[in-house]
């Protein structure tokens, strides 16, 4: 693949909210779009001197065995979703002359692991590293398409939307996998937007701690993080 071609499949990637990830640990009930996660990761491999970061996915890490919805405990996995457990990120990047390989693929290694779980909360345990092309120089910047149009923010008084509007770092209820707040027998699931530059982890728990206390008689309450704004 070359450089372009990553950029490319960045750019096809950035437009699809891709699978959901888990977020912190099973008792955490939280989840986030493989997108948003993108958003962080994105710049921070971006920061790396002499990387050109190309395609990137999140998945489960085989080496920790197989992690399906059973992992998830009490607490439902949503549809699309991976069950709790640790993460593998893979990346493909494209190396600058200048840095030796080694010293390079080390610091992009750091950089997305401290940004998955510091700025994130995603269990990362591994990251593999492609390289896609070997360069002479930085490249061209690249001239950035438009984000993608933000869909409305959806209308309602659900007592359980209204209590996660109050908590800090909530930037709005969303409605990306249907109504924002999700109810079934003894459960609720509310979707929602972080404001950028908090992390979704500590969001998300608070936000599910505001959602059971206004959710009276929900057993299990589970939060999805569409994303950041």
């Amino acid at each position: 693949m070359t450089t372009a071609e990553g950029w490319t499949a960045a750019v096809r990637d950035r437009l699809a909210p891709g699978r959901l990830l888990p977020l912190g640990a099973a008792g955490d009930g939280a989840w986030i779009t493989e997108r948003a996660a993108r958003g962080v990761l994105g710049p921070a491999a971006a920061a790396v001197r002499g990387a050109v970061p190309g395609a990137l996915r999140i998945g489960p890490d085989p080496a920790a065995g197989d992690e399906g919805p059973a992992a998830a405990g009490p607490l439902p996995v949503p549809a699309g979703g991976l069950g709790p457990g640790p993460l593998r990120i893979t990346a493909d990047f494209g190396a600058v002359a200048g840095r030796p390989l080694p010293e390079l693929s080390d610091a992009l290694r750091a950089a997305l692991l401290g940004a998955a779980r510091d700025g994130l909360g995603l269990r990362v345990t591994a990251v593999d590293l492609r390289v896609t092309e070997l360069l002479d120089g930085e490249p061209p910047e690249a001239e950035q398409d438009a984000p993608p149009p933000g869909r409305p923010a959806p209308a309602t008084d659900d007592p359980v939307a209204l209590a996660v509007l109050r908590v800090e770092g909530v930037a709005g209820v969303t409605d990306l996998w249907g109504s924002p707040v999700h109810r079934g027998p003894d459960q609720v699931r509310v979707e929602l937007a972080v404001t950028a530059g908090h992390r979704p982890l500590d969001v998300a728990r608070a936000a599910r701690s505001a959602a059971t206390a206004a959710a009276a008689g929900a057993t299990a309450v589970t939060v999805l993080v569409s994303e950041l704004r």
